[in-house]
């Protein structure tokens, strides 16, 4: 097996493919870990970690602390930043180091159906390969309107830390990445303006989810520009201009283009190897194949879910189809609809299985329970009562179908409606479960019961 890309798809293949007995070959350009990973996913979370303490801080005069007050040094940001990603990557590459993968840095692509070039520094070599695994990631969305400079204008990757704190940050695209970094600015000091093209944040999720978190904003100073689409980015030192669609024009000191990724398929030889593609992304099937059947395609650009959860997962499931195992409990398809997500605002949104408003679209027949956090002590204890759970079931069996966490911890507490979802469990059976007390949690077994 020959994979090239060492994201989660690819290193989650890797490792469980040797242990099914594979010889395997890793090829990896950049991070052994995944760039996508490395340099969106963690490092965005370890900065909204820190503007999270400074929004604890500044609320925790209502638990008694006084003269309580920090500053963000972006210099010692970066520098945790890169202690993260070393270790993150020094233990991905001793676990696979453990599997006897072999490891090579350098560019990988096709030049037929079975054989695979290799550009290292050591010279180029090619590779047969009885089954190849396509998982090179993506990256940042670049429009053509946006005069991206690494500092005034950004894309995601240039924030990471930027090279100063903003003034007033003009934050583009009101999807996951785009709240997530509304949130992160705002927690450290900076002015935010976000532009939503809709007339919701987070147009794909439940809209009293979405009104919850446009609360928030506005009450932490966040101002919403409905309704608009950027056509221009552009400035330097002196300020940065966005202009609309509208007519509607705002100026600040730094811009943020978050409207999305493409597919890191360029250079991969689909072509040579009589791959198909679609937009840059490989269409695969319930096994990730592609139209050549033992070229698999994983991650971001197999077009499904663009999570490392599901990366990892897709990774796995190829190892065991490759090496033979077929359907049944060892290698259940991958159902898309169960997958929960989270998004790091503050507070946290999670969800996963049937929304309430898409139920509602099909027309059909739901239960809906939803507690507020502010009933639980654990809540009041931090001094944070925001946000609710909401449990989504069938009236008639009370089989869990889906579940919306809004509030602290939410990215941990959807595990507990994620795994009744994935295994059919019903409200019963969350109730009925022993929960510590005091804690978040208990809001679940109250939704349930």
């Amino acid at each position: 097996m020959v994979i090239l890309g060492g994201g989660p798809a690819g290193n989650s293949c890797a490792t469980t493919a040797a242990r099914l007995g594979a010889e395997v070959t890793l090829v990896e350009s950049d991070t052994i870990g995944g760039a996508a990973h490395l340099w969106d996913c963690i490092p965005s979370k370890a900065m909204i970690a820190t503007g999270n303490a400074q929004s604890f801080l500044r609320r925790s005069m209502g638990m008694g602390l006084t003269e309580v007050g920090s500053q963000v040094d972006l210099t010692l940001v970066a520098e945790r930043l890169r202690r993260i990603e070393a270790r993150i990557e020094g233990s991905v590459r001793s676990l696979l180091e453990s599997q006897n993968v072999r490891m090579m840095k350098g560019v990988g692509s096709l030049v037929g159906p079975d054989r695979v070039r290799a550009e290292t520094e050591g010279g180029v070599s090619e590779l047969e390969a009885d089954v190849v695994v396509l998982a090179t990631g993506s990256r940042p969305r670049v429009p053509d309107w946006a005069e991206m400079d690494g500092r005034w204008v950004l894309s995601t990757r240039d924030c990471y830390p930027p090279e100063e704190l903003p003034d007033h940050m003009i934050v583009i695209g009101s999807g996951v990445t785009g709240v997530e970094f509304v949130h992160l600015f705002r927690s450290m000091g900076s002015q935010v303006t976000l532009i939503v093209s809709r007339q919701q944040v987070l147009p794909q999720k439940d809209p009293e989810v979405a009104a919850a978190l446009e609360e928030d904003f506005m009450a932490s100073g966040v101002r919403l520009l409905k309704g608009a689409r950027a056509i221009s980015a552009s400035g330097g030192a002196d300020g940065v201009t966005v202009r609309c669609d509208d007519g509607r024009v705002i100026e600040g000191s730094h811009a943020l283009v978050a409207i999305g990724s493409v597919p890191n398929s360029e250079r991969l030889g689909l072509e040579a190897a009589g791959v198909h593609s679609r937009g840059g992304y490989v269409p695969v099937d319930a096994f990730l194949r592609s139209n050549v059947p033992h070229i698999y395609a994983a991650g971001d650009l197999s077009g499904r879910l663009p999570q490392s959860s599901v990366a990892a997962m897709q990774g796995r499931k190829i190892a065991q189809h490759a090496l033979g195992m077929g359907p049944g409990r060892a290698h259940r398809y991958l159902d898309y609809d169960k997958a929960a997500s989270a998004i790091f605002t503050e507070p946290e949104i999670a969800d996963v299985g049937l929304a309430e408003a898409d139920a509602f679209a099909e027309g059909r027949k739901i239960r809906v329970t939803k507690v507020p956090f502010a009933s639980a002590p654990k809540a009041l204890i931090n001094d944070d009562p925001r946000g609710f759970v909401k449990i989504v079931s069938d009236p008639a069996t009370g089989v869990v179908l889906g579940g919306s966490i809004v509030g602290r911890h939410a990215a941990e507490l959807i595990s507990v409606i994620a795994v009744a979802v994935s295994n059919g469990l019903t409200v019963s059976d969350i109730h009925e479960s022993l929960l510590v007390h005091p804690t978040l949690s208990e809001a679940l077994a109250e939704a349930a019961e």
